[in-house]
């Protein structure tokens, strides 16, 4: 199963709205304190809807803590200093995409020890980032992509009519 990691994520309606994409992909999600609300503030149900009781989602008290309790995880970085394309990666079907912070992404420090497994958007000069909600769907559906979407149904059914 696919993994998406939010690194001290700040704003609870791109959490939820992580969330809901989450349930939807059927992917874990993995929030890294220190969270810049609480997990019970409405606006992070309001986002996620009626699907944040569906999320598979695991918290940690910071990344030393993520990184013992899933040792060997395969992480991509989501960055815009990136210097490969997320389009360029082989995405394994366990892997996690981890993305930072809405104000300031992944520390430097993360990235420059994970050189290999950074990745980024293309964008056009002179905008700072997309926000981060489209980020990880992006991206994510890239990684289920790959993989066939495996256990996602592919075929959609018309309500009334019929095809």
């Amino acid at each position: 199963m696919l993994n998406i990691v939010l690194l001290e994520p700040e704003i609870p309606a791109n959490t939820g709205n992580i969330g809901r994409t989450c349930v939807a992909a059927g992917v874990r999600l993995h929030l890294i304190e220190p969270l810049g609300f609480r997990l019970d503030e409405k606006s992070l149900k309001r986002a996620g809807m009626d699907y944040w009781k569906d999320l598979d989602v695991t918290t940690y008290i910071d990344y030393a803590d993520f990184l013992e309790k899933n040792p060997g995880a395969k992480i991509y970085m989501a960055t815009t200093k990136a210097q490969h394309v997320y389009t360029d990666v082989a995405y394994e079907p366990d892997c996690y995409i981890m993305f930072g912070k809405e104000s300031a992404g992944i520390p430097e420090e993360l990235l420059v020890q994970n050189k290999e497994n950074c990745i980024r958007i293309p964008m056009g000069g002179g905008i700072r980032s997309l926000n981060l909600g489209n980020s990880v769907a992006i991206v994510l559906y890239e990684a289920l992509r790959q993989n066939a979407f495996a256990g996602l149904e592919q075929e959609g059914k018309l309500h009334e009519l019929h095809w």
